[in-house]
């Protein structure tokens, strides 16, 4: 076994990848599924006037629609027919998981498995539809509102905008789909990705065309990529870390054989609430600047221009704010997808234990325990990679792409993908081993 995981490790290059047919034809597919996506994000809406709506959309820049634009890939900047993106797909997941946590009908069908799963998913895509329908009708008189943004505003134009929008979303959210099952990833993930990822070409170039006409010195552009790769490294680290609980199994009996008792591993996540905190946090967090700027009243009150200013990006207020906020989803959000009950009760029902502790209560208690400190280690780390950039923005003044949320996005979508590319190999390279072993024993046989 062992020689043959060795064979396995050195032969895992690019002649094994090169071999791997399945694996190119999933990565292509994936590829083409993208090409698709950014095709989408140009297609603009009929009936839209694009210098108005550019000339709306710069004002409201640095609110909620510019962290949907950057998710978007810039749909929403161009108000293209794929604007809403796959957020109210994201937003009906999240919403299902709290569901599922608080209804006790919902919870007893995660229970049952795979197909409890697939009820699970149909109404997480009822429930994209009708968040869909909701945020694509307030787009549609939005723009209505607008100053010369629309052409022929009236209800043909918020009809064809509410079943284009909708439509857009709903073939985004089949699209991830077919990239989870026929390509390599993530789907729903790896479309946000490349959303963010599209633009870093033109952040990349505009910060060198700052440092070229000297707004920003080269020492400055340096630091900040050499900041960027530490940061990287930070969040890979992080991402990875796991504090891994010992469980064993008693020694069982088997008719007249007696099985020694085994050992195994549970993993808990350092960061187990992924990157909701920092999207929730934000969101909150940029929408009454949003509101305001929409509302473009002239008699707002004197304390309310305050709130707003300090909210802003930079201010301490923000800062502080951004970080509360994060802490606390990340414990909510840790405490509705990981229930340490429910990992007893199933460490319970196939005789594993943890030593020292009992099985049941005491068990729960203590995996509760450990996964409550190592969300402490992980909030502090989600609020330090989120609000390095704010610093950097306040500090320096420098034009910083990707924020913390996006680059947690970036850098946990490669992993994960990269994983997935690393497991497909393995499975190939025991498929090829495999076969080989059988021709061997068949010309022996011979």
């Amino acid at each position: 076994m062992a020689s043959a995981a060795e064979q396995l490790a050195s032969n895992l290059n690019f002649s094994a990848f090169a071999k791997a047919e399945d694996l190119k034809k999933r990565i292509w597919f994936t590829i083409g599924a993208l090409l698709v996506y950014r095709l989408g994000t140009y297609i603009p809406l009929p009936g839209i006037n694009p210098d108005a709506f550019a000339q709306a959309f710069s004002s409201q820049s640095k609110g909620v629609l510019g962290m949907f634009n950057m998710f978007a890939g810039g749909a929403v900047q161009r108000m293209a027919i794929f604007a809403l993106g796959i957020m109210p797909y994201i937003s009906a997941s999240i919403i299902m998981q709290l569901m599922t946590s608080v209804i006790p009908s919902l919870e007893a069908l995660k229970k049952e498995g795979e197909q409890g799963r697939k009820v699970i998913n149909q109404y997480t895509r009822y429930g994209t539809v009708l968040l869909a329908l909701v945020q694509a009708y307030g787009i549609s008189v939005g723009l209505e509102n607008g100053n010369g943004i629309v052409n022929d505003p009236g209800m043909f134009f918020r009809l064809s905008t509410v079943v284009t929008l909708v439509g857009g979303t709903m073939f985004l959210m089949w699209l991830g789909e077919q990239i989870t099952a026929r390509g390599i990833g993530n789907g729903i993930s790896l479309i946000i990705f490349s959303g963010i990822v599209a633009g870093l070409p033109r952040a990349i170039s505009g910060t060198l065309e700052l440092g070229r006409t000297g707004a920003l010195s080269t020492g400055l552009i340096l630091a900040i990529i050499v900041l960027a790769i530490v940061v990287i490294a930070l969040i890979v680290f992080f991402e990875r870390a796991q504090r891994r609980l010992l469980i064993q199994y008693p020694k069982r009996q088997v008719g007249n054989r007696m099985f020694q008792g085994d050992t195994s591993h549970l993993p808990l996540k350092l960061n187990t609430s992924g990157v909701i905190p920092p999207i929730f946090a934000s969101s909150l967090l940029l929408l009454p600047a949003t509101v305001a700027g929409f509302s473009q009243t002239t008699n707002m009150p004197a304390w309310a221009s305050t709130i707003l200013a300090s909210l802003g990006h930079g201010q301490p207020l923000y800062m502080a704010f951004y970080a509360a906020m994060i802490v606390f989803f990340a414990f909510f959000y840790t405490a509705i997808v990981f229930n340490p009950k429910d990992t007893a009760d199933q460490l319970k029902k196939h005789s594993g234990f943890i030593p020292g502790y009992r099985p049941g209560e005491r068990t729960a208690d203590y995996i509760d325990y450990v996964l409550t400190r190592i969300t402490v280690v992980g909030a502090i780390y989600l609020v330090l990679v989120c609000l390095l950039p704010e610093f950097l923005i306040s500090a320096t003044g420098v034009p910083f792409y990707l924020g913390g949320t996006s680059l947690l996005i970036v850098v946990s979508v490669t992993l994960d993908t990269v994983a997935q590319i690393q497991g497909h190999l393995i499975a190939h390279q025991y498929e090829g081993l495999i076969k080989k072993s059988k021709l061997r024993g068949g010309k022996k046989a011979r």
